[in-house]
């Protein structure tokens, strides 16, 4: 990190002082270094370097000296267009910039969104609960709708995106409260009212059912640690209670153990000055002129059952001393709930002080294990991909190549014998094009793919870069919706212009075709979402998306996402279509019998993209139902780059296949030829909830869990299918464009 220290004349970066020069200075010296135009610098100009200069780096982080340059080149731009030359120095510019962000991108920085807060001793810390969660229910529920101590002020909610309630997360304010670097032993919470028979009953299932309790200090969920055969296990939350001999427990006190560090300024600067001097100002005063700050840099909790005194936390108010001492052992319990009784609530806080830096803080949650396995995946894919593209080849290069040279070489009664002693793909000439079955579907399905393929490169190249970091909850979902309706444009484009193709450039019904596009795929996604928040609702589970979320989703739908598919059928309809390279008979040439069904070769056909994904498939899964952090987008995003080539090669192999024993029927084939891997993603889900999810109770979680399983292989159909049946298209198109005709 370079940080420019309070001088008038020099600045420290890198550990190496460097010179602050006046602006007449800096492109005097910049004149000579990359022979800038000879530009006579008046006061004004110097001035307006100076200004520009102190506008660029202010709020700028200094982490390399390819930044130091950009931030001393960039501000010349007020002085451009006065010589002819400066033409080839803009050029000189975008390249100087397009460099530093690519090596800045080897450099460490701040998640997006998430900055240090600096906390001052005694400043107040509180502390928030998300939505209580289980891995054997898929429920997310409401942390008040058990009876848990609620803050003076009430129950607020907390959530900042639209991705947070979508993902059912509930977060709100709880009673815990915190002062900054202060210490604190046998604080009182509450005590609950006597209770019911329902809460007893529901307190009871919660605990069968292992739910736990999230709570988020700073951002940062709250991590437990269990020792178990010598290895420590993280978690994220803690358990509401446990049951030992029939007898229920509840966890009633709990020590935090906040890990602290010294607040560090990021290495911001403010350049002022007057005339040709420059004076180089850190930003938060004089040095040693503050008291020291403080940052969260971690957030553990240690659940405890402690069986308290009802009579003794009579006269107590809410943060008063417990009156005698609390011993918290979290290896033994000693608070049964009953019926009828109340429950104390106690906790403790102390502050530990480490030295993890803010970067860093979340490593403790995104440790991946096991990166030689996601290495082994894409070697995997790889050489998956090898060996189709070995296939390609000799398909493009050796049959094709050789086949079109001997038919070249031919002259027209020679074309003639020898299209009677002919079979396979060259047979099919007037029939290759013929349209298919159910052509509007084909487009519309295939429009549909290109938006949902777009959308998950686009949102995975973001979150691989760091712009959706589990420290901004939602932003993952929220930027796949964003990105979805964006993209609406792409899908009427593909989806108008590719009919138009079928029916030989007609215009008419572009916006009927717009339309269906703009509701095949969200309509479907409606149907299936809609049934599974009726179980929901009816399960009175957070994960239920609110009707106003509801009325909000439609609204983007109709008003954002529709309106964006029909501009591009709109620019689809303008577009010129392809032309066909050969003429369709009107009689349809017979298919010869085949030895096997042609449908057969199309299910086998996806066994070969599902080889390349299952393994991250697996981690996937893991992330979406066993709440584990899933933070190797690097790797998801080069196997998504994988998956999108094994798919064109399947489904371009298996179309010449079809081609060779003259079935012209294609369409739909090519489609199919890669979508179907999403049939065996939805095996691995059936198999994966059979073995993985064993303690998965009741039938409402597991259609949950089929349900939207079924989502998201619907959705990777129509992808896969997208770039299988363009490919095949391209392919087809290329190799009868090649061949001479009459």
């Amino acid at each position: 990190m370079g940080q420019i220290s309070h001088s008038l004349t020099h600045a420290r970066v890198f550990g190496q002082s460097i010179r602050v020069m006046p602006p007449t200075k800096i492109y005097a010296e910049l004149s000579d270094t990359i022979n800038l135009p000879n530009v006579s610098l008046n006061s004004s100009a110097a001035l307006s370097i100076r200004s520009l200069f102190a506008v660029n780096l202010v709020g700028t982080r200094v982490s390399s000296p390819h930044q130091i340059l950009f931030i001393i080149i960039f501000p010349l731009k007020d002085l451009q267009g006065k010589r002819s030359k400066m033409e080839s120095f803009c050029k000189f510019k975008i390249w100087v910039l397009f460099f530093c962000m690519i090596s800045e991108l080897g450099h460490g920085f701040y998640l997006p969104g998430s900055y240090p807060h600096k906390y001052g001793i005694g400043d107040p810390l509180n502390v928030k609960v998300n939505s209580l969660t289980s891995i054997e229910t898929e429920m997310p529920f409401s942390y008040y709708s058990l009876p848990f101590c609620r803050p003076k002020e009430g129950v607020k909610d907390s959530a900042e995106n639209l991705g947070e309630f979508l993902m059912g997360d509930r977060i709100e304010n709880s009673p815990y409260k915190f002062k900054m670097y202060t210490n604190e032993t046998e604080v009182f919470l509450c005590q609950t009212k006597p209770l019911s028979g329902e809460e007893f009953k529901l307190l009871k299932k919660r605990i069968d059912e292992t739910y736990q309790v999230n709570l988020i200090l700073d951002n940062l969920p709250a991590i437990r640690y269990t020792r178990k055969e010598g290895l420590y296990l993280r978690w994220t939350g803690y358990p509401v209670g446990v049951k030992l001999q029939d007898v229920y427990y509840v966890f009633n006190h709990l020590k935090f153990n906040v890990v602290i560090n010294e607040y560090q300024e990021t290495n911001v600067a403010r350049v002022m000055g007057t005339g040709d001097g420059a004076e180089v100002i850190p930003t938060v005063g004089k040095s040693g002129s503050e008291a020291p700050g403080y940052m969260v840099v971690g957030f553990e909790v240690v659940p405890c059952s402690i069986q308290h005194s009802a009579d003794s936390v009579k006269n107590l108010k809410m943060y008063d001393k417990y009156p005698s001492p609390i011993k918290c052992d979290p290896s033994s319990v000693a608070m049964p709930i009953k019926e009828n009784e109340p429950i104390v609530f106690s906790y403790e806080v102390s502050f530990v002080q480490r030295d993890i830096k803010w970067p860093s803080r979340w490593d403790a949650y995104l440790k991946m294990e096991g990166a030689k396995v996601h290495w082994f995946s894409i070697l995997n894919s790889l050489l998956v991909i090898t060996f189709l593209a070995a296939i390609v080849f000799v398909i493009l290069l050796r049959t094709v190549k050789r086949d079109l040279t001997r038919y070249e070489e031919l002259d027209k009664e020679a074309q003639a014998q020898m299209n009677e002693e002919l079979s396979g793909w060259k047979l099919v000439v007037a029939d290759v094009f013929r349209a298919p079955s159910n052509p509007g579907l084909l487009c519309v399905m295939v429009g549909d793919g290109v938006q949902i393929l777009g959308m998950a490169i686009v949102t995975i190249m973001f979150a691989a870069l760091g712009f959706m970091s589990p420290a901004s909850r939602g932003t993952l979902i929220t930027g796949m919706l964003f990105f979805y309706m964006i993209l609406g444009i792409a899908a009427g484009y593909v989806a108008v212009r590719m009919w138009r193709t079928l029916f030989c450039g007609d215009k008419k019904g572009w916006v009927s075709v717009s339309w269906k596009v703009a509701c095949f795929f969200p309509g479907i996604a409606f149907l299936i979402l809609t049934f599974l928040n009726f179980l929901l609702w009816g399960s009175h589970s957070t994960g239920a998306i609110p009707f106003s979320i509801f009325v909000i989703l439609i609204l983007l739908w109709f008003c954002i996402s529709v309106p964006l598919t029909l501009v591009g059928g709109y620019f689809g309809a303008k577009a010129p279509h392809i032309e066909y390279p050969v003429r369709t008979n009107q009689i349809p040439r017979e298919i010869p019998p085949q030895k096997y069904p042609s449908w057969l070769l199309v299910l086998g056909a996806g066994t070969l993209p599902f080889g390349t994904l299952f393994i991250e498939l697996f981690f996937i899964m893991s992330s979406l139902w066993m709440g584990r952090v899933y933070y190797v987008f690097g790797f998801l995003f080069i196997v998504l780059i994988l998956l999108v080539v094994v798919c064109a090669e399947v489904s371009l192999v298996l179309t010449y296949m079809h081609l060779c024993v003259e079935d012209w029927k294609w369409w739909w084939k090519s489609f199919f030829a890669s979508g179907s891997v999403a049939i065996y993603i939805f095996l691995y889900s059936v198999n994966y909830l059979i073995f993985d999810l064993k303690s998965l109770s009741g039938p409402v979680s597991a259609t949950l869990y089929l349900g939207y399983s079924l989502f998201m292989v619907t959705a990777i159909m129509l992808a896969t299918g997208a770039v299988g049946f363009l490919s095949s298209f391209w392919f087809v198109h290329y190799l009868f464009s090649s061949v001479k005709l009459d």
